[in-house]
């Protein structure tokens, strides 16, 4: 059974930060591309940040310098380190894992930023 699970949501200031962090089990998880997706309320879900099998990262634009994802395949683990957080991150934070055989969600973790 693959599980995806996210944790290290809340509720912080404006220009705090956070890191979320995405374990998953019942994939292998070192050849699976890993990403962070993000949906506000009211909004669709858009891509944040990814990261190959390699350790090769890609931002979007609109995240960089302030968003960082990285993985520990020791630990099965994605995470998304976000600094300087504005009110308009607020929203729920997804994890993907990305195979050419699949791709898995976890359940997401709320990321409230108040102003």
């Amino acid at each position: 059974q693959v599980r995806l699970v996210e944790s290290g949501g809340g509720l912080v200031q404006a220009g705090g930060s956070l890191k979320l962090s995405c374990v998953a089990s019942g994939i292998n998880f070192a050849i699976n591309r890993m990403s962070w997706y993000r949906q506000p309320p009211g909004k669709q879900r858009e891509l944040v940040a990814r990261i190959s099998t390699g350790g090769s990262t890609s931002v979007v634009d609109s995240f960089k310098g302030r968003f960082t994802i990285s993985r520990d395949n020791a630990k099965n683990t994605v995470y998304l380190s976000m600094n300087n957080l504005k009110p308009e991150d607020t929203a729920v934070y997804y994890c993907n894992s990305y195979i050419h055989t699949g791709e898995f969600w976890g359940q997401g973790t709320q990321v409230t930023v108040s102003s």
